[in-house]
């Protein structure tokens, strides 16, 4: 495993060479941690595993004995805000400090059981909080396509993982945007699911009414391999469902696709709406019909987005005190005093930003006002996506209105960094699915991603469609 590039394509691939016996699975995992220790300056990594090695040789015994799992030997990365027993939970965050929890995320848990290789947890903005991962306790992480811009957030850490071939696979989260977004700057595919099929059990809660569980993958089949096994039902999660209709085969010629031609506005970067349009004229080669839909609510989606989610971290954020675990402030004086300097000084500018926020919202006198008002758009948005449904199969927009910009260059307008999620924050509103996949590159050779989205629960149409295409 010297050799700088991997001998197979894809997990299945891989698997088929491990139980041929031309691939040797601890050479494999010494392979990634090579790599890893190689591309440490990316800071893809929180924490890499000190138990790999001993997985790969359990895991390649019970090959040997014919009873692997269905990802035996994939080596998969774990975006840190997903709990692990027995292994540092962060969230990237210092108010966490050394916080090792009694329990694995369901979402974790079942890929485990299925003998993937957990190599390690990535790095991402604080508490999932943030577009392009200059958030983080543990400094930011480039993108290892040019290390001048940022890899996108909160899931950055996962996505660079990927894109720089330190793992087969990873976990991210997404709550408006935080795996699709990341997707697109890196290059790769990203998959946000339809809110509920993944259980957020283990999963340090951001809000929990958007937060969804999702891949990333260099290619389509590995994205929903992996999707196949985290998917389902979980009694420790009482939103989760089993509700996951597994599609048939895609006829592209009697495929309808909605274009809100309302949203692809002027203020999208040239090279991502040229790429859009060459997109469409392929589908439309394709035999894909091509529909104009309207989306009028559209356009209040960052605002209700930021109101209702900054409501729900201010409620679930409000665990972390100084008292019970993690980070707790040293020169106090009494409770309050602890409460107070605990969280000032375990927090982070962006999530003490939001949690006062949230907590405004959520204020007498300003909840009518603000957070009834925004639950009130929620409705409608997803009103406008169930009305499109009715016509088309799939809407088709950017991912992002721009590229991946350059590390610090929206740091100080928090606004226009909350603009970089126009095109993935409707998704989690409506709790839709939605797949970020690449279609080219603009004029500095960064990664243009365009994104699909489905009615619910139909992930598989989403892949089966995107399979079927020849382009």
């Amino acid at each position: 495993m010297s050799s700088a590039k991997l001998p197979y394509s894809s997990l299945r691939d891989k698997k088929r060479l491990i139980f041929e016996g031309s691939l040797d699975l601890a050479q494999n995992v010494d392979f990634f941690l090579d790599k890893i220790a190689s591309h440490k300056h990316l800071n893809a990594f929180i924490a890499v595993s000190s138990d790999c090695q001993n997985q790969a040789n359990l895991i390649q015994e019970k090959i040997k004995n014919g009873n692997a799992g269905k990802l035996a030997g994939a080596v998969i990365a774990i975006k840190d805000v997903l709990s692990i027993k027995n292994i540092n939970l962060t969230c990237a965050s210092k108010i966490l400090g050394d916080f090792i929890p009694l329990y694995t995320a369901t979402a974790v848990q079942k890929l485990i059981d299925e003998d993937a290789i957990i190599i390690g947890k990535t790095n991402c903005d604080e508490f999932a909080m943030g577009s392009s991962n200059e958030n983080s306790a543990f400094g930011s992480v480039l993108n290892p396509l040019n290390t001048e811009f940022v890899p996108g957030g909160s899931s950055g850490g996962s996505a660079a993982a990927v894109a720089a071939g330190l793992c087969d696979v990873s976990l991210g989260t997404d709550t408006g945007g935080s795996i699709r977004q990341p997707a697109a700057f890196c290059g790769i595919y990203g998959l946000k699911p339809t809110y509920s099929a993944v259980s957020r059990y283990g999963l340090t809660a951001f809000a929990s009414s958007f937060d969804s569980i999702g891949p990333f993958a260099t290619n389509l089949q590995d994205l929903f391999d992996v999707f196949d096994i985290i998917k389902g039902e979980d009694k420790k999660d009482s939103t989760s469902t089993s509700n996951t209709p597994v599609s048939n085969e895609i006829n592209t010629k009697k495929i309808k696709i909605g274009i809100p031609a309302d949203i692809i506005s002027n203020d999208i970067q040239p090279e991502i709406r040229e790429s859009f349009e060459n997109f469409v004229l392929k589908l439309e080669k394709n035999g894909v019909e091509i529909v104009k839909i309207s989306l009028p609510n559209f356009k209040y989606a960052i605002a209700a987005y930021y109101v209702l989610t900054t409501a729900e971290a201010s409620s679930n954020l409000s665990r972390f005190d100084g008292a019970r675990y993690g980070f707790r402030s040293k020169e106090v004086e009494n409770l309050s005093d602890m409460f107070v300097k605990s969280r000032s000084e375990g927090f982070g500018a962006e999530v003490k930003r939001r949690i006062m926020l949230g907590t405004y919202v959520l204020s007498s006198g300003y909840y009518d006002a603000y957070y009834t008002k925004a639950q009130k758009i929620r409705r409608l948005i997803q009103q406008d996506f169930m009305n499109c449904f009715k016509e088309v199969d799939f809407i088709l927009t950017p991912t992002t209105p721009t590229t991946a910009f350059k590390i610090g260059e929206k740091t100080e307008n928090p606004v226009e960094m909350y603009l970089s999620d126009i095109f993935t924050t409707p998704q989690n509103l409506a709790g839709l699915p939605a797949l970020s996949f690449p279609t080219g590159a603009d004029q500095n050779n960064l990664p243009i991603g365009l994104q699909l989205t489905s009615n619910h629960f139909e992930e598989s149409k989403i892949h089966n469609f995107l399979n079927s295409l020849t382009i």
